[in-house]
């Protein structure tokens, strides 16, 4: 190889990485037509181990970031045009740098005016965008998320994420709903509520939507500690109340929450919002045992069902499934989808049912196909479609 030039361009890369004149760089044209490695791009990055170049390795299906020091980084992008890629190009703030090489590896070199006359920020990431951010926030403060210097724990990460998420994910469910004038929005075993108070905030001082927002919760004492907490946020149409999800007294439900309940009680707020006549009903269901108690299948599925972690599963499924179907039946166009990754939580399916049309009765077509699922599975009965069976009349009053 004609390597004289190949030289003189990675001496430019390390007088502009010493001097803090580097902008960019991009290895292009790879040697290789099958690889599906397709570009290299670097920039100068700042992480706890020092000041790197960040390589970004472009695939046809992938991108993989590696940060590297300056002298390994060099060693490394000496190599790449070695034996990876025909082209070069690196910005810096004193001129511009093109080498290319021919397929007889002989690299020419061309120097041009700088286009950028700046060093870009040394940042390792770009600042994430937060639905809910950290500074001077009262409740976050007062729930032990952040410290007194606005500064999120690094114990309280997850915590923090999965919060945004959650309010990223019911934002965007809400924005496809017409509310008439102030909207309630009621939260079924609120816990601490870190929801709770995240989606009052954003509801009411992100996007300036008039909601009530009620936390329901069993525990007297988490009842007046976030009751303590909306009082010093100022938060003055958000509240916290005592009582069970089957028997918690609400004027009105436009919006039903249910984040992990257990078991049933999934079931019982799906009713209760199925009841209410509730434009929105929101649910993380956790646990399935009612189903898998009953899953005994009629076809040769039993012989995978054999398995206790299978069986586990196709609950879950099932009961989920079900429970979807129900909200259809009922009127409401529903989605299931994986709302946050099992790092964060084991449970992570979310049921979504948006009202789309007042039924007199349930659809008779969509109670066919649950009938028919069940027997497959020699399931009697779901608890869901037991109580609204039950309270039909209630529900369609």
């Amino acid at each position: 190889m004609s390597t004289d030039k190949l030289e003189q361009f990675i001496q430019f890369l390390q007088d502009s990485l010493q001097q803090s004149t580097f902008v960019e760089l991009k290895l292009a044209n790879k040697r290789d037509k099958e690889s599906d490695l397709r570009t290299l791009t670097a920039k100068v990055v700042k992480i706890k181990k020092g000041t790197c170049l960040s390589f970004v390795y472009r695939h046809e299906t992938k991108d993989i970031t590696k940060n590297f020091l300056f002298e390994e980084a060099v060693t490394l992008i000496h190599e790449h045009l070695k034996t990876d890629f025909y082209q070069a190009d690196l910005k810096t703030t004193s001129a511009d740098y093109f080498l290319n090489i021919n397929n007889k590896n002989v690299a020419k070199l061309k120097t041009k005016q700088a286009t950028k006359k700046e060093a870009p920020k040394q940042s390792h990431d770009k600042q994430k965008h937060r639905f809910i951010k950290a500074e001077g926030n009262v409740y976050l403060k007062e729930l032990g998320v952040v410290t007194a210097d606005d500064k999120v724990k690094n114990s309280r990460q997850d915590k923090y994420r999965q919060i945004n998420k959650y309010v990223e994910i019911i934002d965007g469910i809400l924005k496809s709903v017409k509310f008439d004038g102030r909207f309630n929005v009621v939260d079924m075993g609120a816990g601490k509520g870190y929801l709770t108070f995240a989606l009052y905030d954003y509801l009411t001082n992100v996007v300036n939507r008039e909601a009530n927002v009620i936390g329901v919760e069993l525990r007297q004492n988490l009842v007046e500690y976030c009751n303590s907490i909306a009082e010093k946020a100022g938060f003055e149409h958000l509240s916290f109340q005592e009582g069970t999800i089957q028997e918690a007294t609400l004027e009105a439900i436009d919006v039903l929450i249910a984040l992990h309940a257990c078991d049933t009680a999934t079931d019982d707020s799906i009713y209760r919002g199925i009841k209410a006549n509730s434009k929105v009903i929101i649910c993380a269901p956790c646990c399935h045992k009612q189903v898998r108690k009953q899953l005994c299948p009629t076809d040769d599925l039993s012989e995978i069902t054999q398995f206790g972690i299978l069986k586990e599963r196709q609950a879950e499924l099932l009961t989920d499934g079900i429970r979807a179907l129900i909200l259809e039946a009922y009127g409401y166009k529903t989605k299931v989808f994986e709302f946050i990754s099992t790092e964060h939580t084991p449970k992570n399916v979310l049921v979504v049912g948006v009202k789309q049309k007042d039924l007199s009765e349930p659809d008779p077509e969509v109670i066919k196909k649950i009938e028919n699922i069940k027997q497959t599975h020699g399931l009697k009965y779901h608890y869901l479609q037991e109580i609204l069976d039950k309270g039909l009349d209630v529900v369609l009053d």
